[in-house]
């Protein structure tokens, strides 16, 4: 169930908004999902600013290249969200989504300075798939897009201290996914309490179930996608 097509692409993409709205991930008007273009280098898709996360739709995307210029549909969109997004899409080819949200459990994780901690199977996907990045306002300067990049590296995932996280999948099905199993853990070490009380598993079984967890490679997403999609038939 890769993506294949742009059309393809524009299905799934505004299948993901929408059920990132059903699971309480957007912020009214802001943050983004965005998805390369197969066979045009440096296209991807983004949302209209300005619609909610489930006004989102195949026809509505934003066809915008790694400068945030608009090469098709009715813009405007948001000039943060290109930056962080072109940004990321021109330094990781692999990045065939991204998602950059303002999650409420990612935002208050990645404002504790231990970050995300290896207290559950879940967190256990991210334990050397996860790197942090300083909060350094609202404007993304050259500068700071060169540090977000640097911080990223080869990662999935980014916390981006005090404002929220960046995903990254070789597909939209990955990238969704992944984002799911970040919110779950997320939420899990701040319902568990105190740091010094807290049970972490030996480091050895940390780095052998993440590389279980991993096991399948960039397939993730896929076999959950279907039934991710089935919460947009109720």
């Amino acid at each position: 169930m890769t993506n294949h097509t742009e059309k393809e692409v524009r299905i799934n993409l505004a299948a993901a908004y929408r059920l990132a709205a059903l699971k309480g991930w957007d912020d009214g008007i802001y943050t983004h999902i965005s998805a390369s273009i197969p066979n045009e280098e440096g296209a991807y898709l983004i949302n209209q600013f300005g619609l909610r996360f489930d006004e989102v739709s195949p026809e509505n995307l934003v066809k915008v290249n790694v400068q945030g210029e608009i090469l098709s549909g009715i813009g405007p969109v948001n000039k943060s969200g290109f930056a962080i997004h072109g940004a990321v899409h021109a330094a990781r080819p692999d990045a065939a989504c991204v998602l950059h949200l303002h999650v409420d459990s990612i935002i208050a994780v990645s404002a504790q300075k231990q970050g995300l901690l290896p207290l559950s199977q879940h967190a256990l996907r991210f334990y050397s798939d996860i790197e942090r990045h300083h909060y350094q306002g609202l404007a993304l300067s050259a500068s700071e897009q060169l540090g977000l990049i640097s911080a990223l590296g080869d990662k999935k995932a980014l916390l981006l201290e005090n404002h929220g996280s960046i995903i990254c999948g070789v597909s939209i099905q990955q990238a969704f996914y992944l984002m799911d199993v970040l919110d779950k853990a997320c939420k899990i070490q701040l319902l568990a309490g105190k740091v010094e009380e807290l049970i972490v598993p030996d480091p050895v079984i940390c780095r052998m179930t993440y590389e279980q967890l991993c096991s399948d490679g960039d397939e993730e997403g896929q076999i959950e996608w279907p039934a991710y999609l089935g919460l947009l038939k109720k």
